[in-house]
């Protein structure tokens, strides 16, 4: 018998469209053979990159920060609230609005068992500095002790991993490797074959937490620790937090920011204060920061407008009464909200270390405090930026190891490559660097509009402008004046970012402003 027939006018206006749905890291099938592998280094030179950007791993890393970074949005009540049962002092434009702020996750019943784990893993990391003190006396280019700091660490991480990580974990898809397609070849083990999850994790976390070699930190060790929470995450860690019924939608991913990872920058602020931990692949004056990133994209998504669970991410606006972006230039101000905002713990560990005007050693962030179009903007904007500045340059990225989690193979769903300005500035100037192809269908793309590389287009900038510091044609009534004297003379060159920062004395030795040399401008003044 044939199904009754529908008119094409009945079946529109019956079919509801679908919610709209927002990409999500894979969770592995663990009863699937999966073939792990070591992590091993691939970016060896500046035409790599391009090939990075193009990978598996790429676009992974993309859909986890951006899944992270949503969940932290306000969100509006599921449904209309009747505005009569509005409680006293509560605002109208907040009524019924949820926010995430900083300490949410820290402490409580309400801590889901996986995160709890990981926060007193990170304890015991941090108790291990008290196992290695500083050596004593000024020095300028790290605190040797890190290296006992990291041996240590190296030494106890599979123990560690171990005590804190379950068996379903580090025995994922445990099988016979002959049921694993492409694992033996006629009955010999490869080293590779031999990898499992340990090998991998253990990659990813001794990677997040700076390098012994060189005494440094930056944002791509804090990449590495991501990428860890990413394993997890695919190894299905996290699933039992968002199969519970009472859990809010995205809740899992507001406590992997909130739980995990601002725990995690709070260990590793305490090793760059104690060992003096040199900046990592920094543009020095002419970088967001020193060290991190992660901050400033969490914590500008926790004060963007409020959205409901199936608006996509917000490019404009603010959460009413959210602190204005100016309020940054201030340290007072800033350290106001340093307790319930990643941003303004990030701004607030800034004025720990740096002296003198905040304009003069963050102008990035400085110019960013300028914006008008709110969070929002903002957040879009670091996005943008930390596509181009971390995951696109040579410097930062070329210590990333790619094994089976996060791979080096292509991604088959990469849109036609177009010729990127990011990739003029890598190591190798040679004809092959300069036509190298950098992906476009990036999830950065799909989710924000970016990186707004139309195909042809060479031009693209980072997703904040270096816009305008006091000196370069005054400032806007919401921040701070000029300095007292007159705006410095006028700067020689087109390109701040062809300019080299100077390099001044440090403070008093065992105080925090002696962790950093004071950075200024080429025309700052003594």
């Amino acid at each position: 018998m044939e199904p009754p027939k529908t008119s094409p006018a009945t079946a529109t206006t019956s079919a509801a469209p679908p919610p709209p749905t927002f990409p999500k890291l894979e969770i592995l099938d663990p009863s699937t053979p999966h073939r792990f592998l070591r992590p091993v280094k691939r970016i060896n030179e500046g035409p790599d990159v391009a090939r990075f950007l193009t990978s598996q791993a790429y676009r992974d890393i993309g859909i986890f920060v951006l899944q992270l970074n949503r969940s932290l949005c306000p969100r509006k009540p599921p449904h209309p609230l009747d505005a009569s049962c509005r409680p006293p002092g509560i605002s109208k434009a907040l009524y019924g609005v949820t926010t995430f702020p900083t300490n949410s996750y820290l402490h409580g019943s309400a801590v889901p068992e996986p995160v709890v784990k990981l926060q007193r893993m990170l304890d015991t990391i941090e108790a291990i500095i008290d196992e290695a003190p500083p050596d004593p006396g000024p020095r300028r280019f790290g605190n040797a002790s890190f290296r006992t700091w990291h041996r240590l660490l190296e030494e106890r991480v599979d123990a560690l991993l171990r005590q804190f990580l379950p068996a379903h974990v580090l025995e994922f898809g445990q099988t016979d490797r002959d049921e694993i397609p492409g694992d033996q070849d006629e009955g010999t083990e490869t080293e590779e074959s031999e990898a499992g999850p340990l090998d991998e994790l253990r990659a990813y976390f001794l990677g997040g937490f700076g390098s012994a070699q060189r005494l440094d930190y930056g944002t791509g060790h804090e990449l590495s620790f991501v990428a860890f929470l990413g394993c997890l995450w695919k190894l299905g860690y996290f699933k039992e937090m968002f199969s519970a019924a009472d859990r809010p939608l995205d809740e899992t991913e507001r406590c992997i920011v909130l739980g995990v990872i601002e725990p995690y920058l709070k260990v590793v602020r305490r090793l760059i204060l104690t060992y003096t931990l040199e900046p990592a692949g920094s543009h020095g004056v002419w970088g967001l920061d020193d060290h991190f990133f992660m901050p400033y994209i969490f914590g500008s998504a926790q004060l963007t407008r409020p959205i409901t669970e199936t608006e996509p991410m917000p490019v404009e606006g603010s959460l009413p009464y959210a602190p204005p972006p100016s309020t940054v230039a201030t340290a007072a101000k800033a350290d106001s909200h340093r307790a319930e905002n990643m941003y303004f713990s990030a701004i607030g560990f800034i004025n720990d270390v740096k002296t003198g005007p905040f304009w003069e050693h963050s102008p990035i962030l400085f110019d960013i405090s300028g914006i008008k179009d709110g969070w929002g903007k903002i957040n879009k904007g670091m996005i943008k930026m930390y596509n181009a500045e971390v995951l696109s340059k040579f410097p930062v990225v070329q210590h990333f190891p790619f094994g089976s989690l996060f791979a080096w193979d292509a991604d088959p769903n990469a849109a036609v490559p177009t010729t990127s300005v990011h990739m003029a500035n890598q190591p190798i100037a040679s004809a092959a660097a300069a036509a190298a192809p950098m992906g476009t269908s990036a999830p950065w793309a799909q989710a924000t509009r970016m990186p707004g590389a139309a195909a042809g287009n060479t031009t693209t900038t980072p997703g904040i402008p270096y816009s305008q510091a006091p000196w370069a044609g005054g400032r806007s009534s919401a921040g701070p004046a000029l300095p007292r004297g007159g705006a410095p003379g006028p700067v020689l060159v087109s390109d701040p970012s062809q300019m080299t920062p100077a390099t001044f004395s440090r403070g008093t030795p065992g105080t925090a402003s002696h962790q950093f040399a004071v950075t200024k401008a080429p025309w700052a003044k003594d």
